[in-house]
């Protein structure tokens, strides 16, 4: 696989630059760990305060042929420029003061809390990197889904139909990360990755029991403010409509024609980092034929990096990602 641009970093990369009090916010490697999608995920930071403005060519100039003494009328091309917005997902927590103390151990006892507020917010966040509608609900950025949806459109020739009927649908995603493709946004001046403000001890009110009482907590504020920008629609490739019915029913091979179509939807797989994802179910299938393809150099491979499994298909990785859900709308 190609290096990574240098201004192209993942969350990891970023979570090794100092924050202005000279700690650095390892938060984000927790984070890393419990989201695949984050160990490729590119990131830059926006030129906007809201996002990330990019521009992009839709003609090219007109050339022409010319003999002599006969002159070539002069051209251009054409550019198009696109806002991508980002959302600003947060959370607070708050752990009642003598609760935390309890177990004699009070730091042990809010970093059990604040793993739960990360999982959370991982969720939530790699839900709307495929899910998320700006145009429904305007908080959020646009997600992938939203994106490539229909065979018809102008984007049309990588959203492939892979025959789904029923109303329990996956896809599987192939994207190239990459400074000119597509790659992970957080607002111009602002951290990348998620934040965590330690509020210390305060007063709040409590809502349960008598309203209007007080008593003493700690508080927790979470925030993460981040987005997608396609700068490339040609290096990301949906494989929609794969009926789950269909593959219980054992006939998962489809699944490895359809990976084939998209790595040739492709135009150069070096300009980025290119990854499949897809949801468990669909990777038992797709293990179910590496079983026996391994064998036979159908293209899936094991490879052992650091003594944990990485799948491939045919050198690309292979990612689990649970926010795919299995109830999608036909494409």
């Amino acid at each position: 696989m190609p290096a990574l641009n240098a201004n192209v970093l993942t969350l990891a990369d970023w979570a090794k630059r100092l924050d202005p009090d000279g700690k650095v916010p390892s938060i984000v490697e927790l984070l890393s760990q419990t989201n695949e999608l984050l160990m490729d995920m590119q990131w830059i930071e926006g030129n906007l305060p809201t996002g990330h403005r990019t521009t992009v060519r839709t003609g090219l100039p007109t050339v022409a042929w010319r003999l002599l003494n006969n002159g070539v009328q002069p051209s251009k091309s054409t550019t198009a420029q696109i806002d991508e917005a980002c959302g600003m997902l947060e959370a607070w927590s708050e752990v009642d003061k003598d609760l935390a103390m309890l177990n004699g151990n009070t730091s042990a006892f809010r970093l059990s809390e604040a793993q739960s507020f990360i999982e959370s917010m991982n969720q939530e966040m790699a839900s709307t990197m495929f899910y998320g509608n700006s145009g429904v609900a305007p908080e959020e950025f646009t997600g992938l889904s939203v994106r490539y949806s229909d065979p018809t459109a102008s984007n049309g020739s990588n959203v492939i139909d892979a025959g789904g009927a029923q109303s329990d649908n996956s896809s599987i995603w192939l994207v190239t990360w990459g400074g000119q493709t597509v790659h992970g946004i957080f607002p111009k001046g602002s951290k990348a990755g998620l934040i965590h403000e330690d509020m210390g001890e305060v007063t709040v009110e409590t809502t349960a029991g008598i309203a209007g009482t007080r008593m003493r907590a700690y508080q927790d504020r979470w925030q993460w403010k981040c987005g997608i920008a396609l700068k490339d629609w040609r290096y990301v490739v949906r494989i929609g409509s794969i009926d789950i019915s269909t593959l219980a029913g054992g006939t998962p091979q489809d699944i490895v024609a359809f990976m084939i179509k998209a790595i040739h939807r492709i135009p150069n797989l070096r300009l980025g980092r290119p990854v499949f994802y897809m949801n468990r179910t669909v990777f038992q299938y797709l293990d179910i034929i590496r079983r026996d393809t391994v064998i036979s150099g159908g293209g899936i491979t094991y490879d052992t990096v650091d003594g944990k499994i990485q799948y491939s298909f045919r050198g690309i990785p292979i990612r689990l990602c649970d926010a795919l859900t299995e109830t999608e709308t036909l494409v």
